[in-house]
Formats: structure tokens, sequence, C-alpha cells
């Protein structure tokens, strides 16, 4: 074949004027070697192209395409699995005082965990709800959510061969969203659970529910990130997916493509309330230690340490000498906890815990809760510009209350980079529970761009406790450096990093 030797393309007619009747193809006459230069092709021998003289090979160094990868095929997978998910359907009598007319919505947005809309019953108010499980052993251990079963008088399991069982909650953890139930079964069909450590971001993952009561309900997305920490969420480290999760799905299990259970859907991130994309799961092994203590003790004990965290930003690691960034930031001790018998105070970086880096606040809540009440935790610690460290036995988890913080009337003194403090009155210390520190009036410049406001109250300067206007003002005598300061603002303390300049 020569390069005048022609062939022919069809090409789709795209004039408007042409009606079906008379459509035709437009065959353009093009040169097989002018196809064959833009493709990057020349002549032949066995497997060339055709009219071209040079075997069909690419250019050098162009990677060769990656062979086609057809999408996976459920079918065997939910065979596999489907039996053992269950569908979830609860009674809950509501007070008399709450029996008005509720808004049929989940709770607050844009995370939604989805809780029953109350019933009509006017003699005997109720509230139906529907949502998922699985069972996890032959004799009848059931996992769903805890908000599935929130304050139920009467659950039911039903399976897809339409068996039904009344089932007993064996137990509930609201911090991680896991509730237990037992029916009363033998050689149920069960799950086998995986390991969500090794979960994979990009991996395919599957879901089976009761999304709007549609039982034994597959739908399918990838894994688009791991421990995720989400909003007022510190404990758990959710599994983030794009599989589609409506009410009906909480409390269903995740699948990978092994058929194993990484994880229990959960939560929605959603402006309607409906599926958007993002989807959290609680990861099985987080589960299966909740369902053990629940097993063996009706609850969860958990460690508690008796610390407030927060993150340790690079201006802040600076500021206290630690480069580069690691670890997190203490600002507030509870009083006669386990931190303050071991000596921990404010400005304190928690580096580790038994040997087990610490990255994040929700990373050193977990490790914490993970122990039981009664455990050592070493706890390594940057401390004054060096490292340090102590050991803490915990207790049992309870609540910080940190004290209020509130803004007075007398005049202040303006110090460098934009600060004008003053004293705490001699009544303001007694409400707040201080012993000293200084408030803040007005912030600009320097200070207001360092996030300082109005009302916040100054504690500490680099861990150094502040009393007076005057020490505070000598403090900040050191121009081209970070300081960090301690600030109380509403209920909460926080460290603000202030650049002097």
């Amino acid at each position: 074949m020569h390069a005048s030797d022609q062939i022919d393309t069809p090409m789709r007619n795209s004039s408007k004027k042409t009606d079906a009747g008379n459509r035709r193809s437009i065959h353009m006459h093009i040169p097989a070697a002018a196809i064959a230069a833009v493709l990057g092709l020349t002549a032949c021998g066995e497997g060339t192209f055709p009219g071209a003289s040079a075997p069909l090979v690419p250019a050098a160094g162009t990677p060769a395409p990656a062979a086609a990868q057809p999408l996976p095929d459920f079918t065997a997978l939910v065979d596999k699995v489907g039996a053992a998910v269950v569908n979830i359907s609860t009674v809950r009598a509501i007070p008399a005082r709450d029996a008005e007319p509720q808004p049929d919505d989940a709770p607050a947005q844009p995370f939604h965990r989805f809780d029953p809309a109350p019933g009509d019953d006017e003699e005997e108010p109720s509230a139906e709800g529907v949502g998922s499980g699985f069972i996890v052993s032959a004799d009848g251990y059931v996992l769903t959510n805890s908000h599935v079963v929130a304050d139920a008088a009467e659950v039911t399991v039903r399976l897809t061969d339409k068996r039904e069982f009344k089932a007993r909650v064996v137990g509930t953890d609201d911090r991680t969203d896991i509730a237990l139930l037992k029916v009363e079964g033998k050689d149920l069909p069960h799950v086998v659970t995986g390991d969500a450590a090794k979960a994979r971001v990009g991996e395919w993952v599957v879901a089976v529910g009761s999304p709007f009561g549609f039982e034994n309900t597959v739908t399918a997305g990838i894994i688009s990130a791991t421990a995720r920490a989400l909003p007022d969420e510190d404990y758990v480290p959710f599994i983030q997916t794009s599989v589609p999760i409506n009410p009906g799905n909480s409390g269903g299990p995740l699948f990978n493509l092994k058929g194993e259970v990484i994880g229990i859907n959960a939560q929605i991130l959603s402006d309607t309330g409906g599926f958007m994309g993002l989807s959290f799961a609680i990861p099985i092994d987080l589960a299966l230690r909740v369902m053990k203590e629940l097993q063996q003790h009706g609850h969860v004990a958990r460690g508690h340490l008796g610390v407030v965290p927060q993150e340790l930003s690079k201006e802040l690691a600076a500021a206290f000498g630690l480069e580069p960034a690691k670890g997190v930031l203490l600002t507030d001790i509870q009083p006669g906890s386990p931190a303050a018998k071991a000596g921990l105070r404010p400005g304190d970086i928690v580096i580790g815990i038994n040997d087990q880096p610490v990255q994040s606040p929700s990373e050193l809540v977990r490790i914490i809760g993970d122990m039981r009440p009664g455990d050592g935790a070493r706890i390594g610690l940057w401390r004054e510009g060096k490292p340090s460290s102590v050991t803490a036995t915990l207790d049992e988890q309870a609540a910080d209350a940190p004290a209020a913080a509130g803004a007075g009337e007398s005049a202040g003194v303006t110090v460098q980079a934009g600060i004008t403090v003053r004293e705490l009155t001699a009544q303001e210390k007694r409400e707040f529970n201080l012993s000293g520190g200084l408030l803040v009036e007005h912030a600009k410049g320097i200070a207001a761009r360092a996030g300082l406001q109005p009302g916040d109250v100054v504690l500490s300067v680099n861990s150094e406790q502040v009393t007076d206007t005057k020490q505070f003002s000598k403090l900040l005598e050191n121009p081209g450096r970070s300081i960090a300061l301690l600030v109380q603002r509403g209920e909460r303390r926080m460290f603000v990093p202030l650049p002097l300049s």
C-alpha cells in the first residue's frame, strides 16, 4: 500500500436539517500515511499498522498502557453474606409531655444519625424506628448502632428468610454508637469479620441494610479516607466511603470484596438528610472491643487521664522550642485527676503514650480510652525545652468541667503586640476559680491576627503563670520569636501562638 492509497472513515452527519429518513454517512478519504503519522506509527511487517513499514511499538520512554480492569461483580459476595444482615425495628414509648407533633427529620445538620419519628397513636404515643444490623455469632449476637435501639421498649430482629426474633439489648455504648443485641436462636447465619486496619483508600466496599425500610438493599462504593475524625466525635476513627447510605442503613455492615465486615455504617454528611456522597462507618475492630466489654460487663470502662488537649501547630511548637512539630499540647489539667497526680501541667506537649506516638487530640483520647482504669500510662513529654516523662495511673473516664471566664469593667493597660489587658478582680477570681490571670479588653494588629479576642483571660506565657500587667509586659519583651499564650475563653482553654516582631 502506498501513501496515495485511501481508506474510508464513516463520520456522523451533524447537520440539524437532515431528517431521520434522509440521514446518511459521510465518507472522508484520509491517506493512511497521515493517520499513521498522527498515531505515531510507521511502516509494516507482522503486527503493524496496514500500509506502514515499521513495527508497531510505543515511543521510547512511553509507559505501556495498563490493561483494562473490569468492574467488580458483587453477586457472589451478596449471596454469601446477605442472610446474616438483619432488619431491626423498634418501638419506644414517648412521655406525654414529649408527644407533641415533631419534625420527621434527622439530628442537627450536617452530620446525621437517623432517629425514628414519633407515631400517631393518641392513646399510647410511640415511635417506630427501622434500622439494620448483622449477626456476628451462630448463637444470636447482633451488632448495630446504639442510636438505632435508643430508649426502645421493644426490639424485633427480622432475617431474610422471614424469621422474626424479639431481641434483648445486652448493652449500648453511646461514645462509639455501638449496641449489642441477643436473640434466642441456633445455627444462625453470621458474618466473618475482617481487619479494618488493612483497609485501603480506593478499594471497593459494599453496604447491605434497610434504607427507608427496604430490606437487604445492596449499595457499593469505594473507601474515600480512613481514620477520619468528625466534629464532636473524638473517639471513633471513622472509615469514610462513597457508598450510598440513607435512613435505615444505620447499624448495617460494610463489607470488603472478601465478604468480611470491616465497619458498621453509622453517619452521613448531608444538607438534606439524604445521601450526598459522604458516608462514615465505625471500624469493626473498635466495635468488637466494645462488644467484648458489653458481653462481660454490660458497659464499657475506659481509662481517664484528665487533660484537655489541643492540636499543636508549627507556630506553637516553635514557641515551645520543639521542631519539627509533633505531639499534642495540654491546655488544662483536671484537679485531682490522674494527670494532676502524675504532675502533668498546662504547656506540656505529649509526644507518646506507652511508646505509641501521639499526633492529634483525638488520637490521645483514643489511646487513653482503649486502656482500662488502673492501667499505667507512660507519657513521653516535651517540657521547658527538653524531653521528659511521667507515669500516670488511669481512673475511669469522667467529664471535665473547665471554669468559665467573663469580662470585667475596669480600664486596662496596653502592652506591645496590640493587646490591652487588666488584672482580674477578686470577685472574678472567685467566680472563675482562678488565682490569677489577665483579662483581654482589646486586641488589634498582631494580637488580633493571632486570634486573641476581648474577653479572653491570659493565664500564662510559655508555661509561666501571669499575675500582673507589669510581668506580662516584661515577658513580651522578646522580639523576633513566637510565644505561646495559654488563654481561657468561655468554657475552654487553648494556646494561642503570638509572633513578636
